[in-house]
């Protein structure tokens, strides 16, 4: 059983700042990519930002340059510092992990979080 867990999220005001965590947790040979997507309320889930085993990021233009995505020493561990933040950031901030193995040999499949509310105040 592999689960992933968000934390981080909050209320902050416009302008600043959040770092949201993500650690992929049980029995993982591997992970092919992470990534961060977000819902606000009456809306679709958002892409917001991935990166991959070898470490190639890509961002949501929404995002970019406001938003950084890592991996911490752990490959199972994806952080995203986020800057500058707009009350339109406001939503449920979800973590993904694509294609995640575990053995040898295995295609994998995709896990979710169970997302981490983030707040903006104007």
């Amino acid at each position: 059983q592999v689960q992933l867990v968000e934390s981080g999220g909050g209320l902050v005001q416009a302008g600043g700042a959040l770092r949201l965590y993500c650690v992929a947790s049980g029995r993982i040979f591997s992970i092919n990519a992470m990534g961060w997507y977000r819902q606000a309320p009456g809306k679709q889930r958002e892409w917001l930002a991935g990166i991959t085993a070898a470490g190639s990021t890509n961002y949501a233009d929404s995002v970019k340059g406001r938003f950084t995505i890592s991996r911490g020493n752990a490959k199972n561990t994806v952080y995203l510092q986020m800057n500058s933040l707009k009350p339109e950031d406001t939503a449920v901030y979800y973590c993904n992990a694509d294609r995640v193995a575990t053995r040898s040999l295995e295609y994998g499949r995709e896990y979710w979080g169970q997302g981490t509310q983030v707040t903006v105040s104007s």
